[in-house]
């Protein structure tokens, strides 16, 4: 579905956000995600001259390294350009996260390690989505089922227990207790003969167990 049209306007700036995840060959997770702005006009650098358009003004990004804890083992990062020459120093910084593990209050533990001026704003921010797309790229039966064959003692067999609540449930509109796609994909959980106050206190409640993209 494509957005209405537009008013009249000039393009003047764009940033993306690209994230990927990988599953190493000895058992481990990469999680790596880069963002690059760039403008669609020339702008004085004082460092680096006239920036022509396209010419990206931030371009860099961070590696992150889990378990299937989903703790960090390690950490890479890289400026490849940058706005201000002591940018890069702050690189080294990151390495703070390594031990931290990606679950209930990532955000904060990253806001300790890595707010203010002991960290970049950029790539701070890269952290959140980063969180996300780790279970993304986990969380298929595919993506287990890939993980048991390059290290079968680290991710055994498990069968799924269909009474456990889902993680989905509650999260969004589409994974609403009451909503149809529950019924089809969870009927154990589908809530659908319940009032609209009890199905929206029930999605409060679960909400609030799911910190793990959250401060």
């Amino acid at each position: 579905m494509a957005f209405p049209p537009a008013a009249p306007r000039k393009h003047l700036h764009n940033r993306n956000i690209d994230c990927q995840g990988y599953l190493r060959d000895d058992g481990f997770w990469d999680i790596e995600a880069r963002i690059v702005d760039v403008k669609t006009y020339t702008v004085d650098n004082r460092w680096r001259g006239p920036l022509e358009p396209g010419n990206p003004i931030h371009n860099m990004g961070v590696r992150l390294t889990i378990d299937h804890t989903f703790t960090v083992r390690e950490v890479a990062t890289t400026m490849d350009d940058q706005p201000h020459q002591i940018c890069h120093e702050v690189l080294v910084n990151f390495q703070r996260l390594v031990g931290l593990s990606i679950g209930p209050g990532w955000g904060r533990k990253v806001k300790e390690r890595q707010g203010g001026s002991a960290g970049c704003t950029h790539l701070v921010d890269l952290l959140g989505p980063m969180a996300t797309v780790a279970f993304q790229t986990t969380a298929s039966d595919a993506a287990r089922d890939m993980a048991r064959q390059v290290n079968p003692e680290i991710y055994p067999e498990v069968k799924t227990d269909p009474t456990k609540k889902p993680f989905v449930l509650n999260g969004c509109y589409t994974w609403s207790s009451g909503s149809s796609a529950v019924k089809e994909v969870y009927p154990l959980h589908y809530t659908g003969d319940k009032s609209v106050e009890e199905v929206a206190q029930d999605s409060k409640n679960d909400s609030a167990d799911k910190t793990i993209f959250r401060g």
